[in-house]
Formats: structure tokens, C-alpha cells, sequence
């Protein structure tokens, strides 16, 4: 009974830097500028990642897509959570949008922003990120892009996948990926959606 107690208690106490951070947060924009901007602000977060890092540029021109999330805020002391919507790419064409979440319990104090960059190797990798079926374990790592490091040169992939992170300010004494786990809209849904809400 001890252990459903702390279960629960834990439950909680990830959920609630979570629900702060993204309050009514769905996986896309609501208004058409509202897409426009994330996809305008996901081109200039990649722009910056490949400026950091000109390595990375040729890693991912063998890619088969990537999803990148320019703005992932992240926050916490003890307790952590961190939220960012992002946009997907397949063959370098704009797909669809996606947001992700992630809750932590550790040694975690101030604030971090962040731009993350996920890229897949192949097709299958891509649809298991489609199908909402990727998630990062607790020990999942990313290359930090640091300029003038070519740290893209040397990168691998993990079953498909390779996660780079760009800081964007603040400091974190932890800033583990562990725990991600993301949901996909294709663009179609969403601007169906948009249209229907239309008068």
C-alpha cells in the first residue's frame, strides 16, 4: 500500500510542473498564423542549429525526416517538466506538427529554453514518431550543438533516431531527454480543422 502511495504522490508531482508549463496546450496551433509562426520559428531554430554546427548540415541531407521544436521550456526545482511544439518533416517536405512532453523527479534548479532537433534514419523510424509510438528512456541522451565543435560529424544513430539540443539560455544542473514522449497531427487534420471552424 506504501509503494501505490508514493506512486501516486510521484504521479502528481510530475503532472503538475507539466499542467504549469503547457496549461490548455494542444499538438497544433489553433489559427492558421498560429502554424505559420511555429513553422517560420522551427526554419530559423534549424538555420541556427546548422550555423552552430555546419557538420550537421550533411548528417542530415542522408536523413529520411527530421521534427524540430524550436522553443522547449523546461523548469524546476526537485521536480521538473518541460513542454515544446514542434513541426515534422518528411523527404524535406513540411508534413504535419507535433508536441512533446516530458516529466522528471530529480536534482533539478532554475530554468532552462531549449530548441530540439530529432532526426530519423529511416521511413520506419519516422512512422513509429507518426504513430505517437516514440518515447525516450530514462537514460536517452542528445548531442548538445555547441559552436565551433563539429559535434554532428561524429553523431550516431540510436534504432533510427538522433537527438541534437540547442540552448537557448538559463541553467540546468540536469538536462536529460529521458522521459519524452510526443504526439503527431498530420498538417491535412489541421487545417481541415481550421476550415471547418471557418464561418
Amino acid at each position: 500500500m506504501k509503494s501505490l502511495f508514493a506512486l501516486i504522490a510521484t504521479t502528481a508531482l510530475i503532472a503538475a510542473p507539466l499542467a504549469m508549463l503547457c496549461g490548455g496546450c494542444e499538438t497544433t496551433p489553433k489559427s492558421q498564423a498560429g502554424r505559420q509562426n511555429l513553422v517560420d520559428d522551427s526554419q530559423a531554430a534549424l538555420n541556427k542549429f546548422e550555423r552552430e554546427d555546419p557538420s550537421l548540415r550533411d548528417f542530415m541531407s542522408r536523413a529520411y525526416g527530421y521534427a524540430i521544436f524550436p522553443d522547449v521550456g523546461k523548469g524546476g526545482v526537485i521536480v521538473g517538466g518541460a513542454y515544446g511544439k514542434g513541426v515534422v518533416y518528411e523527404k524535406g517536405a513540411m508534413i504535419g506538427y507535433s508536441d512533446m512532453t516530458q516529466g522528471t523527479v530529480g536534482a533539478q534548479i532554475g530554468g532552462q529554453t531549449y530548441s530540439e532537433l530529432i532526426v530519423f534514419e529511416t521511413r520506419g523510424a519516422l512512422d513509429r514518431f507518426k504513430n505517437n509510438q516514440l518515447a525516450f528512456s530514462a537514460n536517452a541522451t542528445a548531442v548538445a550543438i555547441k559552436a565551433p565543435a563539429a559535434a554532428a560529424a561524429t553523431a550516431k544513430y540510436d534504432n533510427g533516431v538522433a537527438i541534437f539540443t540547442m540552448s537557448k539560455g538559463g541553467l540546468m544542473a540536469e538536462a536529460s531527454i529521458g522521459g519524452q514522449k510526443f504526439t503527431y497531427r498530420p498538417k491535412a487534420d489541421a487545417d481541415a480543422r481550421t476550415s471547418a471552424a471557418m464561418p
